[in-house]
């Protein structure tokens, strides 16, 4: 009789266990970018989908609170704000002045950053192996790549003396970076020529400046704003003549002449294992930031015959995508 009353109650406890609606994850996306760009809807398509995978379902046990500045980076604290009061548990960021609202927002509710340049020297973390704060995430080497891309345009154009930068002058990470880039271009006998663009008007202006001031190439900043532009900044680059790296492949495939960058769908989907980690009790501060392992050169041979530039064969032979 025991045996049974056993039974009987211990069914009665699973039965009421399986009523139970599932306890529902609440995640906070914060970008600069606009919802309509593609690129952006591509990333965190990817990440909706590590998600997924991960067991998280929309409208069952996952909820998204979505938040995109579309360009207006004044914008970005009061969206993490809206997140904090909506009750994000994890903030997803992308890019380091969407970052940087979630933290001046929050030194509590976790961040995870699918996207930032350097987050020892913005002040994110203490270190990247144990960051020490409620930040981590996902590092895109910040300086180090733009070297590594001015070498790429001294091998490609090694009679060009002056290199445009193009930046969004509301996004630090540049101002932090930009004595060390010019640094290294003085290394290589070149100099910098600095543009701001935080709009189409000021794109066209600023490429038709470096075009005056003769201006060999153009070293495009990887902003979420400029991202969306690759279209604009690859037809402005073929208007004036100025061969332009990108730090997107869409870059290329827009009609640009080169682009070097990270493993991007690698971020978005290791920033959906980082939220489930931290859903399940991980600790911010004890997740090391990863920095990109693997790197991805293209070249658009097409843009280069058009321009009356001839790709080294060291170039050519380097690169993971060519388009002809």
């Amino acid at each position: 009789m025991k045996k049974i009353l056993f039974l009987l109650l211990a069914c009665a406890a699973a039965m009421a266990q399986a009523q139970q609606p599932a306890k529902v994850a609440r995640i906070g996306v914060l970008s600069p970018a606009q919802l309509t760009d593609a690129t952006t809807r591509a990333h965190f398509a990817v990440f909706a989908d590590r998600l997924r995978e991960l067991g998280y379902v929309e409208g069952r046990n996952l909820h998204i609170e979505w938040r995109f500045a579309e360009g207006e980076f004044d914008r970005l604290q009061r969206l993490a704000s809206e997140l904090v009061k909506a009750g994000a548990e994890v903030i997803v960021t992308h890019g380091t002045p969407a970052t940087a609202a979630a933290r001046r927002v929050t030194a509590t509710v976790p961040i995870v950053s699918a996207s930032f340049g350097d987050p020892v020297a913005s002040g994110f973390a203490r270190t990247l192996a144990k960051p020490g704060g409620n930040v981590t995430g996902f590092s895109t080497m910040g300086g180090v790549v733009y070297e590594k891309r001015l070498e790429l345009l001294a091998e490609v154009l090694p009679s060009a003396t002056r290199i445009g930068l193009v930046v969004h002058p509301d996004n630090n990470f540049f101002l932090r970076i930009l004595p060390a880039l010019e640094a290294a271009a003085q290394k290589q006998g070149r100099e910098l020529v600095l543009v701001n663009a935080r709009n189409a008007k000021e794109l066209e202006n600023g490429f038709a400046t470096l075009a005056s001031r003769r201006a060999g190439a153009v070293l495009l900043g990887d902003d979420s704003y400029l991202n969306t532009q690759s279209g604009v900044v690859a037809g402005l680059a073929m208007k004036y003549k100025l061969a332009t790296i990108f730090p997107l492949l869409r870059g290329v495939e827009d009609g640009g002449l080169i682009a070097y960058v990270s493993d991007q769908k690698y971020r978005y989907q290791s920033a959906a294992v980082y939220v489930d980690r931290i859903l399940k009790g991980a600790k911010p501060a004890e997740m090391p930031i990863e920095q990109p392992t693997k790197f991805t050169l293209a070249v658009n041979k097409k843009t280069a015959a058009t321009l009356g530039i001839v790709i080294p064969p060291a170039v050519l032979a380097r690169a993971d995508k060519v388009i002809e």
